[in-house]
């Protein structure tokens, strides 16, 4: 590629970059500097940023990037922000859930059977409160930024809503899920202005991107 790119491209470091790299190498992008740098956070010559997939949304939406990668989760949490949804990606499956404790009565269940509150904690509060919201529960969201499993093992809260790949967490912290609320994939969105101004690489790269991903099955 030239040392201008058409377009600058947010990607999303974590568990969803391997998969993000893989597909832009597919479409004509070349990551080998990205992979050969861990640390390093900007590749102006192949116009890509790198950060983690909840700022994504910010970069996208300010114009500091023409286009990102994020799981689905990120873009629900944070539906506020003004972006463009372009595609499913498909990769990076995983399963927002309620959560308790193993063996013990179902809390999210009681607490519908008496009309109580029950205290759930999760590092996704609008998308927890929404959810009781729309199922006719009251709930009291306590919002965590560690690990949200060693919440209710201490007794902080009854329940957490938590985004998991392969429940194998759950299932070592001695927790069950209850309840599925959503299933996040990875996405490809756009700024607003860069999908009209730079429609055509935009696209151009969604049609690329689309011809990488695997046949649905009719």
């Amino acid at each position: 590629m030239s040392s201008s790119p058409t377009l600058t491209i947010a990607v999303p470091r974590g568990a969803l970059m391997r998969d993000t790299l893989d597909l832009l190498d597919g479409v004509g992008i070349d990551t080998s500097e990205v992979r050969a740098n861990d640390r390093k956070l900007l590749f102006g010559d192949v116009g890509i940023v790198t950060m983690r997939p909840s700022d994504v949304p910010t970069y996208v939406e300010a114009g500091a990037a023409d286009v990102g990668i994020t799981g689905k989760d990120v873009l629900t949490e944070q539906d506020e922000r003004e972006v463009v949804e372009l595609l499913d990606l498909g990769y990076g499956p995983c399963r927002m859930i309620l959560a308790t404790v193993a063996g013990e009565p179902d809390p999210a269940a009681e607490a519908l059977r008496r009309l109580g509150v029950m205290r759930v904690a999760t590092k996704y509060y609008r998308i927890a409160a929404r959810y009781f919201e729309a199922t006719g529960r009251q709930a009291e969201i306590v919002e965590v930024k560690g690990s949200v499993e060693l919440a209710p093992l201490t007794g902080l809260v009854e329940a957490i809503v938590d985004l998991t790949a392969t429940g194998t967490t759950l299932r070592e912290n001695g927790l069950v899920i209850r309840e599925e609320i959503m299933v996040s994939t990875a996405r490809l969105i756009a700024n607003p202005v860069a999908h009209k101004l730079k429609s055509a690489a935009i696209d151009t790269l969604v049609a690329r991107m689309r011809g990488q991903l695997p046949a649905v099955p009719a």
